[in-house]
């Protein structure tokens, strides 16, 4: 789930965090250094915002949740539709 960087805020955990990054450094993926999960990373499609693992969330704060399918194998012939999603109003 894309979330702009203006509505993410990580509230506890962020001293257990390791930064990855690789390529172009543009995306800066975030580990946890004690389990090894992937909670959030800012991805190179959004640099603007953060893609944030949904299962890392306590899911009974959403009352409804829309899934988009998305073909993350073919990811760059695919990555426009991930475009400006980071932009859009909560």
């Amino acid at each position: 789930m894309i979330v702009p960087n203006t509505q993410f805020r990580l509230i506890t955990g962020e001293d257990n965090l390791t930064l990855y990054t690789f390529n172009t450094g543009i995306a800066k993926h975030s580990f946890c250094s004690i389990c090894g999960i992937k909670p959030f990373y800012i991805p190179r499609s959004n640099p603007d915002g953060y893609s944030v693992n949904f299962r890392c969330l306590n899911a009974t704060e959403f009352s409804e949740v829309v899934i988009k399918a998305f073909d993350g194998q073919n990811w760059e012939q695919n990555a426009g539709a991930l475009e400006l999603l980071s932009r859009m109003d909560p």
